[in-house]
């Protein structure tokens, strides 16, 4: 077989022969200390783990997907074309919202009662990424333990990479392998620290502001065009001593949504309080996305979204492209360092600079 039809596997998986024997693809200590491991996997058999629901093998193809190497590439492309058909079945739910507002807790305890319930939850928590090593700084694995436990879930922390919205920029295709595992709900935690949430926005189905009480003096530093792209305003930590002051925040985002224009055609995005300490008011949630996807599903609004994303998504990748085929040509950055410096210095405008970057 050809060497771009194999990943990389993580460095804790002994293989012989391409997979190991052991259960799930996990290698026991003794093998590990008595076989050298062979760190590639056949594509297909990748393709197939995933296709059989191995949330191992589903991690390494994401891992895959997100390495930089002309060979991952390839093969990651391949992977992601065998897997195409099964992806598209899920509902993709966009969370957002300030520091603080206890996006990790709520993700927790409604993705636990969405696997009780039966389905399949992937959580996709973009972190912000350390400006040393471009990793995850957060371990959303750390902080959802209990539903990092469940047999009916999948967490993946992914670094931004200084991706604008922070977003990761495979976080599409990650969605794509996870929908292909079986998974039919799919939670993207974004950071919530300022970044453009539009990003999210164009790739989920309904999207979600975790907000705080005191709405008086929130709702007048609440960016408008962010209020815009939610489809519903969850007040979260709805409990105790601030049970009352949830409900009249609630009670005024209601009113403040009536104003604004929906981010989904016919649909009218509502306020709900919730606690996820109490685990109150998150079946209602649920039943406000259900009840969304029902309304697109009857106008055909789900399947154009759905299109729209995917067009968009083919657009920023052209201009991703673009930008990294400008910087691979030879002399390109250090002609933008020496550009930089006469900037610096007064010598030249940024117009001039493009000008001669360009010219």
């Amino acid at each position: 077989m050809d060497k771009k039809d194999h990943l990389p596997a993580d460095s804790g998986l002994s293989v012989m022969g391409g997979i190991s024997s052991s259960h799930d693809g996990m290698a026991s200590s003794s093998r590990k200390r008595f076989v050298k491991k062979d760190r590639t996997i056949p594509v297909e058999l990748l393709t197939e783990k995933i296709k059989e629901k191995s949330r191992l093998h589903l991690a390494k193809g994401i891992t895959l997907l997100e390495s930089i190497t002309a060979a991952d590439k390839e093969a990651g492309q391949k992977l992601l074309l065998n897997l195409l058909p099964l992806s598209g079945n899920s509902i993709r739910i966009g969370i957002t919202g300030v520091p603080g507002a206890g996006k990790s807790t709520f993700i927790e305890e409604f993705g636990l009662m969405l696997c009780d319930a039966g389905h399949k939850v992937a959580v996709l928590a973009i972190d912000p990424s350390s400006s040393i090593t471009g990793g995850s700084i957060l371990g959303d694995k750390t902080r959802m333990e209990e539903l990092a436990r469940h047999p009916n879930a999948f967490i993946r922390p992914s670094p931004t990479a200084g991706t604008l919205g922070g977003v990761h920029k495979k976080s599409r295709e990650t969605m794509l392998l996870c929908e292909a595992a079986g998974f039919d709900i799919l939670l993207i935690e974004t950071v919530g620290v300022g970044q453009s949430e539009t990003v999210v926005r164009g790739m989920v189905d309904f999207f979600m502001l975790l907000v705080l009480t005191g709405a008086g003096d929130e709702l007048q530093g609440m960016k408008k065009g962010i209020m815009e792209l939610a489809d519903g305003i969850i007040v979260h930590k709805a409990d105790g001593d601030n049970l009352r002051n949830a409900k009249k925040t609630v009670r005024e985002y209601r009113q403040l949504l009536h104003f604004l224009q929906p981010a989904s055609p016919g649909w009218t995005a509502t306020s709900q309080p919730v606690s996820s300490i109490e685990k109150t008011g998150l079946e209602d949630v649920w039943k406000t996305v259900l009840s969304f996807k029902e309304l697109m599903d009857s106008g055909g609004h789900w399947e154009m979204r759905r299109q729209s994303q995917t067009k968009d998504w083919f657009r920023s990748m052209i201009n991703d492209r673009l930008i990294d085929t400008f910087f691979a040509k030879p002399g390109k950055k250090e002609q933008v360092a020496e550009l930089e410096k006469a900037l610096l210095q007064g010598n030249l405008t940024v117009t001039g600079a493009v000008d001669r970057l360009f010219g």
